[in-house]
């Protein structure tokens, strides 16, 4: 075991203690039940367990937990408010049917609030190209971009909040 590590998940400090080699993914799914954060390519390729970690989306299966100590970790389980209704990129995927099977959505909907809380009046073509990293093998990736684009106005609307 390494030396405990002092991070923050979805708004809660906690302490975590893992072998040195144990990578962000397998501590938020296996130690911390938080198994929205899928585990889809175990290569960083495909994007499904994406994550933010201080704003940006990071693919929690290329990085150490070690490697987060101090961070701010957010999981699509975080971005709920706290009244339980959808936050609007989650609202926006169910409304634009940017979903199929939806092994892919989590880390999907997480790169594209990143994606939008910095860059909130991207193109459709900004979408697409910021969401590269992220596969989705059911839906050709219109949906998904018609989703973001409604969520970044809505967004925008809410005083930009993610």
């Amino acid at each position: 075991m390494s030396p405990p590590i002092a991070l923050s998940v979805n708004g809660k400090a906690l302490t975590a203690e893992a072998d040195p080699d144990t990578l962000l993914v397998t501590y938020l799914r296996e130690h911390l039940r938080l198994t929205g954060t899928h585990l889809g390519c175990d290569t960083a390729s495909c994007g499904a367990c994406t994550v933010l970690v201080g704003g940006l989306a990071v693919k929690s299966c290329n990085v150490l937990l070690a490697q987060v100590a101090g961070a701010e970790i957010t999981t699509i389980e975080g971005v709920t408010p706290a009244d339980g209704s959808l936050h609007p990129m989650q609202a926006a995927f169910k409304a634009c049917h940017g979903l199929q099977c939806g092994f892919c959505t989590p880390g999907m909907i997480m790169s594209a609030i990143d994606l939008i809380t910095h860059h909130p009046h991207a193109t459709r073509a900004e979408v697409r190209a910021g969401l590269e990293g992220n596969l989705c093998r059911c839906t050709g990736y219109h949906n998904i971009i018609s989703a973001v684009m409604k969520a970044a106005a809505a967004m925008r609307s809410d005083g930009g909040k993610p």
